[in-house]
Parts: structure tokens; sequence; C-alpha cells
């Protein structure tokens, strides 16, 4: 039994800012306590962590990862044990990734390999979506049993034919099945028939660099999904979530939606806040020339700041129309993996290495005057504890809650990247933030009442993660 005591910071939440001790006994918060107060009386601690003129934040929920996920020949390079760890580093203390069910498989026997994969492997708590890559008979009714494995959300796509895609029949199928069930339809958002016609034709005409990912994955197909989405869950009364969202236009169909009242949610990523189309992925170095660009190869893709995409996300951040910030780390690295597609972008595996960068990325935004810091705090920890149903347990400062807690200094700094200086603890050989400079940086992190970063040195251990059996959704209207 043991307790901590992080005295004389100042404890945020998404409702504000106060002034207060936070006391912490085995894995829960059990008292915020005004600063030095003497009521503390016969309690001694057996830790006091000084938090002096530092913020003291729930631990960050990214509910948008995918670790050891199969794509293109190849897997994502951080497993349970790498990415969790690395979330660790950066202030994150739980992670939703997602089990898999690609056409031709059962749900229950990739939910099985998923639980496989995590068990006694993370070093933070966690919990899964499930995957529906082949909507039918049998994974509608393997459907009714994810609410009692505590899986309470799914995903479909609508892109990547031959994969995982779902038509606008099997769409309705299943999120009829959801309406009855309570779950949440995450929906990746993209025309994918049309975008393997553009995609196809950019390649034949010569035009096979990186670059050109984005070019195939045009902002009208990400506008026109969401819409036929938005359509499609107002029909069947089904809430829905669209997953990483990119182009200003589909923000204004999620925003359309939200002002009639629908249960219609956006979240974005980092990337989608910082890069772009033209600074990125028209990048060269001496190294790998037109296709330095793969390290940025994502979908939905990323866009043209110049024509406002990177402000929108922003602005749909400050205005609620984007409720959350997700990383879909899905992180591979440039040897052997990215470099399946150096001649031709249809082959690149699709993703980018956020997990460990989220919270610090984030709080940037805080320091450029984009965002509150209350807001911060809701975007990365309490908005989606509840749009995930773990609000109360996870996503808060408060007695009762668990003791997920980040203490963060804003006076500190955090070079991002590679390299002697650098932060990086992600399995990658690379970095797509490489160079990024943050006002900020993780100081503690705390996971169920367990120091896992202090003085920058890591104290966790892979097991202590616990799988996540997770309520329906908090947030709807």
């Amino acid at each position: 039994m043991s307790t901590i005591l992080i005295s004389g910071g100042t404890v945020v939440n998404a409702t504000g800012t106060m002034r207060a001790d936070v006391l912490v006994y085995e894995e829960k918060i059990v008292a915020l306590l005004e600063p030095g107060n003497s009521s503390l009386g016969a309690i001694t601690a057996d830790k006091v962590i000084d938090a002096t003129g530092k913020y003291v934040i729930p631990g960050g929920i990214d509910a948008h990862t995918h670790f050891s996920l199969p794509f293109g020949g190849t897997q994502a390079s951080d497993d349970f044990d790498t990415g969790t760890r690395a979330a660790a580093w950066g202030g994150t203390t739980s992670v939703i990734d997602f089990a898999v069910q690609k056409y031709g498989e059962r749900v229950e026997d990739g939910l099985a390999t998923w639980h496989g994969m995590a068990g006694g492997e993370a070093h933070i708590d966690y919990g899964f979506h499930q995957i529906i890559g082949g909507v039918d008979e049998e994974s509608l009714k393997a459907m009714e049993t994810l609410v009692d494995e505590g899986i309470t959300s799914y995903k479909l796509f609508m892109a990547y034919p031959g994969v995982f895609y779902s038509d606008d029949a099997q769409i309705l199928r299943a999120m009829q099945k959801a309406r009855e069930l309570g779950l949440l339809t995450m929906m990746h958002a993209e025309n994918g028939p049309a975008i393997d016609v553009l995609a196809a034709q950019l390649a034949e005409s010569g035009k096979t660099a990186p670059y050109y990912h984005g070019i195939a994955r045009a902002w009208q197909m990400e506008e026109e999904a969401t819409h036929r989405a938005i359509m499609l869950s107002d029909l069947t009364e089904a809430p829905l979530y669209i997953v990483h969202m990119s182009a200003k236009q589909a923000v204004e169909q999620v925003a359309w939606a939200r002002d009639k009242g629908k249960n219609v949610f956006g979240e974005t990523c980092p990337q989608y806040l910082y890069l772009s189309l033209e600074k990125q992925l028209g990048a060269k170095s001496a190294e790998w020339g037109d296709f330095e660009g793969a390290k940025w190869v994502c979908s939905t893709p990323l866009r043209s700041e110049e024509e406002g995409h990177l402000e929108a996300m922003w602005q749909g951040l400050r205005t609620n129309d984007l409720q959350m910030v997700s990383t879909d780390h899905c992180p591979f690295c440039m040897k052997d993996q990215k470099e399946l597609g150096r001649d031709d972008f249809r082959a690149i595996p699709n993703g980018i290495g956020s997990v460990e960068h989220r919270v610090d990325l984030l709080y940037q935004g805080v320091v450029d005057g984009r965002i509150s810091l209350p807001r911060w705090v809701e975007l990365i920890a309490t908005t989606p504890a509840r749009m995930f149903g773990l609000y109360g347990k996870k996503g808060v400062i408060q007695p009762g809650a668990d003791a997920d807690i980040v203490v963060y200094d804003p006076q500190g700094h955090t070079s991002i990247g590679v390299g002697e200086g650098r932060t990086h603890h992600m399995n990658m050989d690379h970095s797509a933030w490489e160079g990024f400079e943050i006002d900020g940086h993780v100081d503690v992190t705390i996971s169920r009442g367990r120091v896992l970063v202090e003085d920058g040195q890591y104290h966790g251990a892979k097991g202590h993660g616990q799988f996540l059996k997770r309520d329906l959704t908090q947030y709807l209207v």
C-alpha cells in the first residue's frame, strides 16, 4: 500500500483550473487538498512530487492507435510493448486500439488475436474498438457480443476495396445493428472505389511519387463519403464518429449535422493540424530524394495549407465541430517498409507515428493561442473518456478516478525527433515530427498510481497495463 502527494501544482480539468494538492492512495485519486493544507494531519505520503509552477492534468487518452497492424505486405513497427511505452513517455496513460476482422475472417478470432498481442505487453491501460471488415450475417451476429466484452464501438471503412471496404447496404445493416445495441459507429470516410481509379490513372501516367498519394485521395472523396455516412446515420439513428478528418469541406458536413442536433462527431489528428501537402509530401532530401515524402503518407492524406485545411481543423476544435484529437498511430520504418512503395505510391504503407507526441503538440496550440488550457485537457483526455465510455474512471482529476496523472511543465521544452537531445521512443527509424520544438514538457507520468516517467527516467514495465472494459458512449446529445 502506498500514497503519493503531488503538491504545489495547478490542477487542470476540462471545466477549469484550481490550485490544489492531489493525494493518491494505491491506484486511485482520493482527495484534492488546499495547497499545504494542515488537515492532511496524520497522513504521511510515501512519495511527494513537487509540482510547483506546473500543471497537474489527467493522463492522456489516445483513442485511435494501430499497434502491429498488418498493412501493405508488412505490419506497423510498434507493438503493444514499444508503442505503449512511447505513449507513457509522452503523457498518454490509456490507448484504444483496433481489433481487426478482414474479409473471410471471424470477428471473434480477430478480437482474440488482439487480446493475445496486448495481454502482458502493455505498459499502460488499453481498450479495443472492433473493425468489422466484412459485414455479413455472421459478423452482424458477432456484434451482439461486443458490449459484454467491454467493446462499445466498432469501425467500418468506406475505403480499401478488397480488404476492409463496406458498401452502402452493408453500412446500413451494420448501423441498424449498432442502433439496436447502443454501439458507436466509427467511420473511415473516403470514397475508396473512386480513389482507386484516380490512383491507377496517376500511376499509369508516370506520377508515382509519394506526393500523388494525396492527389489521388482528393478532398472531394472525403467530403462525399462523410456526407453519405451522415445520411445513413440519420436514417438509422445510429450515432456516428468520423475518424481522422483532414478536409475542411468534410468538417463542414459534420458541423451541418451537429447544427441539426444529430449525434455526429469528428476526430482529427496532429498531422492535419501541423503538416501539409506542400511542405511535407513535396519534400526532398539528399538521402531520399523525391521519396522523402513517404514519411508523411497516411490516409486520410495531408491536405494543402494554402487551401485552408489546417486552419479549418484548428477552428473546428475551437468551435467543437471537432471533438477530439487522436493520433491514428500506425508507424512504419522507411527501410524495408515505406520503401516497398518506392516505385509506386500505392504500395507505400499508410501511417505516421505520433503516439508519443500528441499531448505536447496540442499543448503548443495553447502556447500559440489556438486553444485554451482547459480545452487542451478536454481534447486529449476528457472527451476521449466520455466518447468511449471511460469518464469518471479516466479523463479527470477528481476523487475516485484512477490515478492516471501527468505533471506538465509549461516552462520546460521538448525537441521532437530522433538523434541526440531529441525525444523519440517509438520503434521507428525516422520521425514525422523531426525538428518540431514544443514550449512545454512532460515531467511525470503516473498510471494507476505507478510512476512510469520521472526525472527523465523510465520506471514502468510491460504488463502493468490492464484491459479496459468500456461502457456505452457518454457523449450523446
